[in-house]
This record gives C-alpha cells, sequence and structure tokens, in this order.
C-alpha cells in the first residue's frame, strides 16, 4: 500500500518503519523491515529486497497452527490468510501466467487511476499504521484463543499474561505490545478475547475508521491485504450479535435436515420448507 498506492520510495518506507518502531508498534520484525529497506544492492544498483524472488519459504509452523484451529474449531482467519499467500506466492509462474491472461482480457492497473486522484502520503502512512496495530490486536487475539484451547483440551492450566512476558524476552514476535496482553490477562485471566479487554476495545473503536479506509482503498487498487482484510473481517463478525448465520442453518435444513434452534424456544427443529414454500406460493424450485 504504502509502495504501489502511496509511491513512497524504499528509503521513505525504512524511515517510516524507523518511526513506528519508537511507539506502539514497537518490535522486532517492524525493526528488522525498517533495515531490509536500507540495505543497497551490493553491485550499487538499486535496493536488495527489490531483487530477492518473490517466493516464500515455509518451515511448516503456520500449516501446523492452522491444521490445530480446525481441529479445535477456533477462528484464525488473519493466520490462515498468510498462511495462504505463502502458498500462493509459491505459484510463481502460475501468476506471472495469469498476470499476461487477465492482461490481455481486459484487466487494467486501477493503480494509475488512484494515483491520478492523487493521495495524502501523510494521511495514507497514518492510516496504515492504525489498520497494522488494529489487525495486529486481531491476529494476536486469534492466537491466544488457539493456546487457550488447546490448553483446556490438554488440562496445560496455560498463563496466557506469563506467555506473553516469556515471548518478550526474545522471540520473533518479541515487542513492546506483549505488555499490554500481559496486562490485559492480568486484569481479567478468563478474558474471552483481547477485543473485548476495555483498553483494546477502545483502541480497535479508535482505528476502525483508518482501517477501514486501508482496506477500501487496497480493494479498489487492485493491492492484496489478506491479512488486514481477514482481520477486519474477524472483528465485524465477532462483534455481530446476530448473523446471518441462520439463513445458512435453514439452508441446511432443506437439503439435508440437518435441523435448527429457534430463538424463541427450545429444542431442535426441522421444517419441510419446499412443501410449506409451494404452498404460500413463493416456489423454490432452484432447490428441487
Amino acid at each position: 500500500m504504502l509502495k504501489h498506492v502511496g509511491g513512497l520510495s524504499n528509503s521513505e518506507l525504512a524511515d517510516i518503519f524507523d518511526e513506528w518502531n519508537r511507539g506502539e508498534l514497537e518490535s522486532f520484525l517492524i525493526e528488522i523491515t525498517a533495515d531490509i529497506f536500507k540495505v543497497k544492492d551490493e553491485d550499487g544498483e538499486g535496493f536488495l529486497v527489490d531483487k530477492i524472488l518473490d517466493k516464500t519459504g515455509m518451515k511448516g509452523t503456520g500449516k501446523w497452527t492452522v491444521q490445530q484451529a480446525a481441529e479445535l474449531s477456533i477462528a484464525a482467519p488473519t493466520i490462515a490468510a498468510s498462511l495462504d499467500c505463502r502458498y500462493l506466492s509459491g505459484l510463481k509462474e502460475e501468476r506471472e501466467s495469469a498476470a499476461t491472461v487477465l492482461k490481455e482480457a481486459g484487466l487494467s492497473d486501477e493503480l494509475g487511476r488512484i494515483g491520478a486522484n492523487g493521495v495524502d502520503k501523510k494521511r495514507l502512512i497514518d492510516d496504515v499504521r492504525q489498520a497494522l496495530y488494529a489487525s495486529k490486536i486481531c491476529s494476536y487475539a486469534q492466537g491466544m484463543n488457539l493456546l487457550r484451547a488447546k490448553s483446556n483440551e490438554k488440562g496445560w492450566n496455560l498463563n496466557l499474561g506469563e506467555l506473553a512476558r516469556i515471548w518478550k524476552g526474545g522471540c520473533i514476535i518479541r515487542a513492546v505490545f506483549l505488555d499490554r496482553i500481559k496486562k490485559a490477562y492480568q486484569r481479567n485471566p478468563n478474558l474471552a478475547s483481547l477485543i473485548v479487554d476495555p483498553e483494546f476495545a477502545r483502541e480497535m473503536v479508535q482505528r476502525q475508521a483508518a482501517w477501514r479506509r486501508v482496506v477500501g482503498l487496497a480493494v479498489s487498487a487492485g493491492i492484496s491485504t489478506p491479512g488486514m482484510c481477514a482481520s477486519l473481517a474477524y472483528f465485524d463478525t465477532y462483534r455481530r450479535a446476530r448473523l446471518p448465520a441462520n439463513l445458512v442453518q435453514a439452508q441446511r435444513d432443506l437439503f439435508g435436515a440437518h435441523s435448527y434452534e429457534r430463538v424463541d424456544r427450545p429444542g431442535a427443529f426441522h421444517t419441510e420448507w419446499t412443501r410449506l414454500a409451494r404452498q404460500s406460493g413463493t416456489g423454490v424450485g432452484a432447490f428441487n
């Protein structure tokens, strides 16, 4: 987003990440990203990062995490999105071919349109910072929920606040942010999700406008931001008291007689949807 929509150079990106590393996003990953953007290629022509093949390697930890989330019925869309991106990055030849085919089919480059309209770089930088922070809360919330579920299954009695403190001592996810997580679980050891901790909740609400602007702009520009999109969808799903899952349950009951529950009385119910629909004159021929 910052590079292609904002038009920022690698040197500018390095300065931005350096600045972010002095604030709420201070972390090992932000720090090393700033360093990466500063390194020029040894031949003196451009920056090294731009000459690295866009094909991500993996050791399997992401795959194991997503498998565990599925087995424990824990939603982890941000983590799954990052894993899917690694899989897609491995399809380098297919992606190059797809880019050619879709361009020939008439897919235009939306970036030019957005660039022509002009982008407020200062606002974009600040919006991305806020969107990254909000997305990060969702990512950690999913990870902590997964750990808690596994702890309950195995009887480990994990202290999630203590885990956050240990990680801060030295690992790839070490960050000042972990202090906030530790305090959240100290305030409430039975916290259902970091999203509903009062402090984190306030911060997410304060940042959601910027978060939505970034995701919306990314979609309009054709920029893939799966982590931020998945985090925002997770947030918007989790915060809803009522979801359209009632329609899914009705569909499952119609095609497979799986039954459903009602909001106004206890028990399991099954309905002859097609027969009743025909009686009412609306018809549901598409299901027959």
